[in-house]
């Protein structure tokens, strides 16, 4: 067998993102799989207690795909924290379960509080009560496209939630963070034109994960938890403010809360298709013989009419082989290649990862 060393220069790497629009509607998340008995189908709370799973079809079918898992916490600082709370460790643990991934910890090894601000500068107003998005790989792929990602999310009351739905894009695809140690993010706002001190979230691209202030649920975005309005709620009452809601009620019923007020979710995917090509060539005097048993008959080649002919061989698969002579790869062309010593052949072999 004949093997021949690819030079450096006919081996060329490539990277192409590829890219898939994602709509998610909120009759997805709260209501199409609801039977007259109120159960969602397609939701699954947990005997722990600490976040909800939803998927796009009801759950215990076979062709349902997980599409988000959802939850709330607090920090211990926050001014809602309290042993006498529902849940309260609970939460203040998802909040720094999510902090440790996303934000990291700071030089005395305490876990870091995500930044409203996100370090862009202004003040350095943290997001101590939080919503979290944890979108599945099966919808972000690789990460979420910059530029693309837009939230359209009820504030108001659950009566009346299908009024003032608020805009959560992250505008500027151009201007991210790299010191997360889930990867670059950015900030989401309410409109284009807002402060870097006046946003409601972040957006992690890499990780899949939308952090959203609770505060959005109030009458100002950025108020302090002392001035929350009662802009929460429940199916029955209007009246529960969501700093009450926060502290009184458990993870699950805040999640249901904050799904029934999804209008809608829509960004692009990103796939990272990674490509290196081989440039195999056989020159004119190279690969015109075979060592296939199969190519001589009683001594004498199969393709050859008359004993004066020069050799001739056909050309049907390449092998890749490592430097110790390892197989790892072989490339099949469509039909047979004839390769005699008066022609050259190069052959593209593209290996995708």
């Amino acid at each position: 067998m004949t093997m021949k060393p690819i030079p450096p220069e006919d081996v060329v790497s490539t990277r192409v993102p590829l890219h898939e629009a994602i709509p998610l509607t909120g009759t997805i998340v709260s209501g199409t799989y609801t039977d007259s008995a109120g159960t969602e189908h397609n939701i699954k709370n947990y005997a722990h207690g600490m976040f909800q799973s939803v998927w796009d079809y009801p759950y215990l079918s076979s062709s349902a795909n997980h599409i988000l898992d959802l939850t709330v916490g607090y920090s211990s600082g926050s001014v809602l924290s309290s042993s006498t709370n529902n849940q309260n460790a609970k939460k203040c643990n998802i909040y720094n379960q999510m902090a440790q991934v996303l934000v990291g910890f700071d030089e005395t090894s305490t876990v870091r509080r995500f930044d409203q601000d996100g370090n862009f500068g202004g003040t350095a107003t943290k997001i101590d009560e939080a919503i979290f998005f944890n979108f599945t790989r099966l919808l972000t792929k690789d990460e979420i496209k910059k530029g693309t990602f837009q939230m359209d999310l009820y504030t108001g009351s659950y009566v009346n939630a299908p009024t003032g739905a608020l805009n959560i894009r992250d505008w500027d695809s151009n201007k991210y963070l790299v010191n997360s140690p889930a990867g670059e993010y950015t900030l989401l706002h309410t409109s284009s034109d807002s402060s870097d001190d006046a946003a409601v979230g972040l957006l992690y691209y890499q990780a899949g994960i939308a952090v959203l202030t609770a505060s959005i649920f109030t009458a100002d975005p950025i108020a302090a938890a002392s001035t929350w309005r009662p802009y929460f709620g429940t199916a029955t009452s209007s009246s529960f403010s969501m700093s009450g809601s926060l502290t009184g009620s458990t993870i699950d019923n805040l999640c249901n809360g904050v799904r029934n007020r999804l209008k809608n979710v829509q960004f692009n995917n990103t796939t990272e298709l990674n490509s290196t090509i081989y440039f195999c060539r056989a020159s004119h005097n190279e690969f015109n013989y075979s060592s296939n048993p199969t190519y001589l008959s009683a001594s004498t080649i199969r393709v050859k009419n008359d004993e004066h002919d020069a050799p001739i061989a056909y050309v049907t698969t390449v092998g890749l082989y490592s430097a110790d002579n390892e197989l790892m790869a072989v490339a099949k062309v469509s039909e047979p290649l004839k390769k005699t010593s008066t022609d050259e052949i190069t052959i593209r072999v593209r290996l995708d990862y």
